[in-house]
């Protein structure tokens, strides 16, 4: 009980409640803000600040107010190294919490519909690589900063550092993966060759871009699969982005028929078909003959749609209609072959 009494106690109580005090009143008038103006960005704060200020906030006046606690010569530097350790891991941790509010800034924005265009996208793109970029670099910086304050470390570094020559070697032999991934980040946020949500066709596969991390990007494939592929696959091969200016498409429908088919009869039903379908955004359609083969011909059908989805649902009901169509009125049009049989001269042998 003579313990609690003495003055040092009470300070470094005094440290902690006014720190954890601290972090709640910022809490409460974030969500005060929040809810006022209907801030996302003070809802986020709040949300992922407040849990390492908690910790920051107290150990750092416990650390400024350490040396007004009569501490035994023997502990004060074991107390000295912990609070340091703690102001460090908790910093690392505040300044990866604020890249999570900008993050989660971004994607509410982006699923709220308020950032569908191009320009959005590329921005939620160029900031989800950055973020982990950032996050790994902090993670690292936090873990060596707290590994220098050892002493034994810092010797320990000083002899890496006299061979650092054959050690950089073997590390960059061992790192190559890792270091090609980070310039692929760093090149994808810059050059922008895709965007979230963009449609991609990628390993013959036609899927949109769900997720980008520091290391791989997620696929999202049309049956629900997902296909996760590293960021340099984007740098070092060729795929096709099919919304990376816009996410209006041409759907294409051919069908190969034989040459007694009426051409303008086919072309004005399939632009009755067009036009009569809710998956064509007005703006443009054509029919042509696209080739002349030896027994057939191919028509070639071209009509526009807002997105990958509605182009794909236009492309399998024209091709279906038209179909039908020449199935029930142009029976002749579909392929056939044709054979001649020259009757030989009769006689017998």
């Amino acid at each position: 009980m003579r313990m609690l009494a003495r003055p040092e106690i009470w300070i470094a109580l005094a440290a902690v409640v006014i720190g954890v005090g601290g972090a709640l009143l910022l809490r409460l008038l974030a969500l005060r803000h929040a809810a006022r103006r209907q801030s996302r960005v003070a809802a986020a704060f709040a949300r992922r600040t407040i849990p390492p200020l908690l910790l920051l906030l107290p150990v750092l006046l416990g650390r400024l107010a350490q040396p007004l606690l009569d501490l035994q010569p023997a502990v004060a530097p074991t107390v000295r190294h912990a609070g340091d350790l703690l102001l460090i891991a908790t910093f690392g941790w505040l300044l990866i919490s604020l890249i999570g509010v900008l993050d989660d800034r971004l994607h509410e924005r982006v699923l709220t519909g308020e950032g569908q265009d191009a320009r959005a996208r590329s921005l939620l793109t160029r900031v989800s690589i950055l973020d982990r970029l950032l996050t790994s670099v902090i993670v690292v910086l936090t873990i060596a900063g707290m590994l220098v304050t050892f002493p034994e470390v810092r010797a320990v570094g000083t002899s890496i550092l006299a061979s650092a020559g054959i050690a950089g070697v073997l590390l960059g032999f061992a790192a190559r993966p890792a270091a090609e991934n980070l310039i692929a980040g760093l090149q994808i946020a810059l050059t922008e060759p895709f965007h979230i949500d963009d449609v991609v066709i990628v390993e013959g596969e036609w899927g949109k871009v769900e997720e980008v991390t520091s290391t791989y990007v997620v696929v999202r494939i049309w049956d629900r699969r997902r296909l996760v592929l590293p960021l340099r696959y984007f740098i070092e091969k060729p795929f096709q982005n099919w919304t990376r200016r816009g996410a209006d498409l041409l759907g294409q429908v051919t069908l190969e028929v034989d040459y007694r088919t009426p051409v303008e009869e086919v072309r004005r039903q399939a632009g009755e078909i067009v036009a009569g379908s809710e998956h064509w955004d007005r703006e443009f359609w054509n029919l042509q003959v696209t080739e002349a083969g030896e027994r057939t011909m191919r028509l070639r059908i071209l009509a526009s749609a807002r997105d990958a989805d509605r182009a794909w649902d236009l492309r399998c009901e024209v091709r279906e209609r038209l179909i039908a169509y020449l199935q029930q009125q142009h029976p002749e049009a579909l392929p056939r072959v044709r054979a001649s049989v020259e009757g030989a001269s009769s006689g017998a042998a």
